[in-house]
């Protein structure tokens, strides 16, 4: 079996983009990078720009769009989002989209990929399954809720990317204005620490080898704390007092958790 790849450029209130690397080249998810630090970072991880086979947008905010008009001047790739994310930003309007509904499904680079609705106050929030030569990636972040359909489209991935965005005792304490904390907690906000450590445990199987925790708030969470509380959450032993990773281990089964970074590119084989 050929696995499929998950290289994350950067994750979290200032920009986030992430790349499938698949049978047939990458497929990026989200633009929210400038060019030149989507290339920079690429490099990085020794991946090029002329292998990225097509784009899938999650939703419209700022930070998974901002780079993609630039991005796409100088790509000639198909760019796929749901009726009406792109189409609703005026700068964006104009890029060749291909548009589908959220439950589509897409056939990309040599990989199947499952769409999903998430919940986020945009127009038309989705999450992504990608499976490939049997093996999968779940992607799902932005989203306050995760409903059956989602649950049932991510359950056993043997990569998972799931949102852990705030601690709410952090989040309360905090500097952030009442209304923008009330947004953050609504279930068309970002998942917290516990949501997602709840998710965890209906969605990670024997198959999980790789839990990512995304989207991490750099102002009302840690990442030690996104670890532990998924670890807490699914029986894993903390490596290390400093919380940055965890493991599990039943039988010949392991599974690994880590935060991603907001400026820490990184690959997940």
């Amino acid at each position: 079996m050929s696995r499929l790849h998950l290289h994350i450029l950067g994750s979290g209130s200032k920009g986030n983009c992430a790349l499938i690397e698949g049978p047939q080249g990458l497929i990026m998810v989200d633009g929210g990078l400038s060019r030149r630090e989507t290339l920079k970072r690429m490099a990085e991880l020794g991946l090029s720009a002329d292998d990225v086979s097509a784009l899938v947008v999650t939703h419209e905010h700022s930070d998974h769009i901002k780079g993609l008009e630039v991005w796409c001047k100088h790509w000639n790739g198909p760019v796929f989002s749901s009726r009406g994310t792109l189409t609703s930003k005026e700068s964006l309007a104009h890029l060749p989209v291909e548009e589908f509904d959220p439950g589509d499904t897409l056939s990309i680079a040599g990989v199947h990929i499952q769409t999903y609705s998430t919940s986020h106050d945009v127009v038309n929030p989705v999450g992504y399954r990608f499976d490939a030569q049997g093996d999968s990636i779940g992607f799902a972040t932005d989203t306050g809720a995760l409903s059956k359909h989602a649950i049932d489209t991510l359950k056993d991935c043997r990569i998972l990317a799931l949102e852990s965005n705030h601690d709410v005792a952090m989040l309360r304490q905090g500097d952030y204005p009442r209304f923008l904390q009330e947004r953050i907690l609504s279930v068309k906000g970002h998942l917290s620490n516990d949501q997602a450590a709840d998710a965890a445990r209906a969605l990670v199987t024997d198959r999980t080898e790789q839990l990512i925790a995304m989207h991490i708030s750099q102002d009302n969470n840690r990442p030690s704390l996104t670890v532990k509380s998924y670890a807490s959450s699914l029986g894993a032993t903390l490596d290390n007092e400093l919380g940055s990773a965890a493991t599990r281990v039943e039988g010949l089964h392991k599974l690994t958790i880590r935060p991603a970074g907001q400026y820490r590119p990184m690959t997940i084989q």
